[in-house]
């Protein structure tokens, strides 16, 4: 863990992820790049290259004064931080700035609601987390004790699933979390006996542990009518710090655990949630 970074709208929210991210920034020795977009419509962009310039200079002055204050916190004195604004008006290109600036993790705040108009709030967290490759973390509300201890990893437990899992359990247990598989199962056409889960989990994690990845965190089996609500009962049982979550990079998807499932827990979940990516 090296680089942090933390996409800002200067927002009570976004605080909050700043806050963790230098938790675990202190706790790493890591830096923090701090990223905003200005997302400059193309209607600016259309009226004349001379006040397209002046709108832009106006927009980034104001930007940097508006990071000054922001930054002004107690809590970051002694960490490194970088600085990042640009025009970004599609959220995918923030992958494309993590993966420039080799970020290993990106922790971003989120109201869990969607149809509000600020950045990084509600449905753009989903846009967010679809299309980055890096682990995101999302965090709803003031953390000021951050710690990670016990992280629920839902899995599906499909082959596809391992470079995300291997990820998730290098990064997790790198940060001293103690992992608890999950495996959710439904009623009706898709239940499975204990013997087909014990089994399914059994392959994947055989496949897994190919070379030299040797992890065999402990697995829960949790009947639940929705995978939402299976998550959500073992986290709140077992008092867990975060949810880690494996998801696809587009919607519709019908499998456990991919598509909007992944997203919409990240968007609603009360706990921080952390997705990783399957591409």
């Amino acid at each position: 863990m090296k680089k942090i970074m933390v996409p800002v709208d200067f927002s009570e929210h976004s605080e909050y992820a700043l806050e963790v991210a230098c938790t675990m920034a202190k706790q790493n020795a890591a830096e923090i790049v701090v990223l905003h977009m200005l997302g400059i419509t193309t209607v600016v962009y259309n009226i004349g290259e001379a006040q397209e310039i002046a709108e832009a200079n106006y927009y980034m002055k104001l930007a940097k004064q508006r990071f000054k204050k922001f930054l002004d916190k107690e809590y970051l004195k002694g960490i490194k931080l970088t600085e990042i604004i640009q025009n970004y008006k599609i959220f995918s290109e923030i992958n494309q700035v993590a993966q420039e600036q080799q970020i290993d993790l990106i922790v971003m705040g989120s109201h869990g609601s969607s149809g509000l108009s600020a950045l990084f709030v509600g449905s753009n967290t989903e846009k967010v987390v679809r299309t980055s490759q890096v682990p995101v973390l999302v965090i709803k509300k003031h953390l000021p004790d951050f710690k990670l201890e016990k992280v629920v990893f839902a899995s599906d437990f499909e082959m596809e699933s391992i470079p995300a899992y291997r990820k998730a359990v290098s990064l997790l247990q790198g940060l001293g979390a103690k992992l608890h598989l999950l495996y959710v199962n439904l009623p009706n056409g898709k239940f499975k006996s204990s013997k087909e889960m014990e089994r399914l989990t059994a392959e994947f994690l055989q496949e897994a542990n190919k070379g030299d990845f040797k992890e065999n965190p402990p697995v829960v089996y949790e009947c639940a009518f929705s995978i939402e609500r299976g998550i959500y009962h073992y986290s709140h049982k077992i008092k867990a710090d975060l949810i880690a979550l494996t998801t696809h990079g587009h919607r519709g998807m019908t499998h456990f655990f991919k598509g909007s499932i992944g997203e919409d827990i990240a968007n609603r979940a009360d706990v921080p949630v952390m997705t990783f990516l399957i591409y």
